[in-house]
């Protein structure tokens, strides 16, 4: 079987950057594919072969960043074509892989176009939104078994037929409908950069929302939440902290509460930027938000470390390097678990997590005959959502005062 390995070629002139290209192994035989990515010699790691991101500028780090997830897709895609030739193709050369990666590009595969957003995305530090659109491309690849088509060929019976592989498995409507909607952004911007004629190919499929269950709990079940006794278990009352503070700050999204930064709190207010919209939201600081930060408070301030730990909560902990985005989905799938036992112990009986506690402030808000303007302006809802009809946002200090309200019973 061929192999694939990234190189790096410094450059003749001192000060420039180097090229990166792939070494194709096959048969004894090596062929090098040229790629038009550089970078420094102490932007790469002889070892492990990755770039690295230490001691650079925000912009900088920013194309590295999408330099390397250039190069993870681009070795990706050459393995596809190494197996579908293993499978498919009897005796086959270095110079084959390289000219079946070569078409690909210049053809504009859906598989690269979609990747190339999801890369955008990410530069853009919309991270949620890209996660979801790696989801969908997932599937979607799991659906082709791994073969890439042109942009050209994404038509609507392709698409009945992706449908009807997803019933077939299972996959909940909604889930169905969320990953078709994504695809079908996808397309519609290769659409806008004329670079496929409109064909309507989601046409016969279903994008529509089907209502579900909600995912929300009453006031006196936060109460009751509230006031069990888990002094004797730290793991348990952490978890219903952060419950808590989620529902205290309007139903903040858990990945927001990780990333807010003890400078994000001046003069009252806490203002951070929703990582999934961008969106930038402001919230009155509370007494019961600073009760919560003032008991991890000696957790939380690593002295040994010159500035201490920049996050407000302990959830994302030094050291960090570049491993925060799986130490916060480590810490939310603990804290989802330890959640569970909480709904068990306040006789609740709905599978509690922290997205519920978003749920939880609307439903409530909307109990207590809050409008529902300020409660879509409380949570931070973009243009995507239901609140498409509210066409200004409110006054920050009237959701402040829906948010007090809503806090002053418990």
């Amino acid at each position: 079987m061929a192999t694939v390995k990234i190189k790096w070629r410094p450059s003749a002139i001192d000060g420039k950057a180097g090229t990166i290209y792939y070494q194709i192994i096959h048969n004894r035989v090596v062929r090098q594919l040229k790629t038009d990515y550089k970078i420094f010699d102490e932007e790469r790691n002889d070892v492990l072969r990755m770039i690295v991101t230490t001691n650079t500028g925000n912009r900088r780090m920013l194309l590295l960043r999408s330099i390397q997830e250039r190069i993870d897709w681009d070795v990706k895609r050459l393995n596809l074509i190494i197996e579908r030739f293993d499978k498919t193709v009897r005796s086959y050369t270095a110079d084959d892989i390289i000219s079946a990666f070569t078409n690909q590009s210049q053809d504009l595969s859906f598989f690269n176009f979609m990747q190339g957003v999801i890369i955008q995305l990410k530069v853009l530090n919309r991270y949620r939104t890209a996660e979801n659109y790696i989801t969908a491309l997932n599937s979607f690849i799991r659906f082709r078994d791994n073969e890439d088509l042109l942009l050209s060929e994404l038509d609507s019976d392709l698409m009945m037929r992706y449908e009807a592989y997803l019933v077939g498995r299972c996959v909940a409507k909604n889930t169905i409908s969320f990953y078709m909607r994504i695809l079908r952004a996808v397309y519609n911007r290769a659409v806008e950069q004329e670079l496929t004629e409109r064909r309507n190919p989601f046409k016969h499929v279903y994008t529509g929302v089907d209502k579900t269950v909600k995912r929300a709990i009453s006031f006196a079940a936060i109460k009751r939440i509230k006031e069990l006794d888990l002094l004797l278990s730290p793991a348990l009352d952490f978890s219903r902290d952060m419950f808590l503070f989620s529902f205290y700050t309007r139903g903040m999204s858990f990945v927001d509460m990780a990333y807010l930064k003890k400078t994000d709190l001046k003069n009252g207010v806490i203002t951070y930027r929703r990582r999934k919209t961008g969106q930038l939201l402001s919230i009155k600081w509370e007494r019961c938000m600073q009760e919560i930060i003032a008991k991890y408070e000696n957790e939380n301030t690593y002295r040994h470390i010159p500035n201490g730990n920049p996050f407000l909560l302990p959830i994302l902990k030094p050291p960090f390097d570049n491993n925060r985005k799986s130490m916060y989905r480590c810490v939310l799938q603990q804290i989802n678990k330890a959640l569970k036992t909480i709904a068990k112990l306040a006789k609740l009986d709905v599978p509690l997590t922290m997205y519920v506690a978003r749920h939880s402030w609307a439903s409530v808000a909307k109990s207590k005959n809050i409008p529902i303007s300020i409660i879509s302006d409380g949570l931070g809802h973009d243009s995507e959502t239901t609140t498409q009809i509210y066409l200004a946002s409110l006054d920050t200090t009237i959701v402040d005062r829906a948010n007090r309200l809503i806090l002053k019973g418990l």
